[in-house]
């Protein structure tokens, strides 16, 4: 999955599942952990925010349509927090405006749900790639400017 290592061993995709759906995150939950990510959930966007912001996470799979604060919502904050957070929006065919609206506030892309797990599971690594390219990106900068 992700070739990185540290002296402990392989590094770990972090990622954070947010749904207000139980049994849809309990399965998507035992098969992305099966497939070897660091797999944490909320089941709201509150709670979701809160956890952004006391740590790190490389992606955050996010559904569109929860009760409280919605997808966007949440979306809007995680950026704030933690802008360089890579999000993936799960939506429903009735949703799919919304997604659209959340890839211009900066999600990484959208799926439909029900979702694939292996589409999904590529769009996490997708993300994640794309989250380290940036970083790696914005260190040279810093490491360019400092030399100049």
């Amino acid at each position: 999955m992700n070739d990185q290592q540290t002296e402990e061993g392989p590094v770990r995709l972090k990622t954070l599942l947010v749904d207000d759906e139980e049994e849809f995150l309990n399965t998507m939950v035992k098969r992305l952990r099966k497939r070897n990510l660091d797999v944490n959930t909320a089941r709201e966007g509150h709670e979701a925010v809160n956890m952004v912001s006391r740590e790190s996470f490389d992606v955050v799979v996010l559904d569109m349509a929860m009760p409280g604060m919605n997808g966007i919502e949440t979306l809007r904050e995680i950026k704030r927090v933690s802008p360089s957070t890579e999000v993936i929006i799960l939506t429903g065919h009735a949703e799919v405006e919304a997604a659209v609206q959340g890839m211009e506030l900066g999600a990484f892309d959208y799926l439909l749900k029900p979702t694939d797990i292996d589409e999904l599971l590529y769009k996490i690594q997708d993300a994640f790639i794309r989250k380290q390219c940036r970083e790696e990106s914005e260190e040279c900068r810093r490491r360019f400017t400092i030399q100049s």
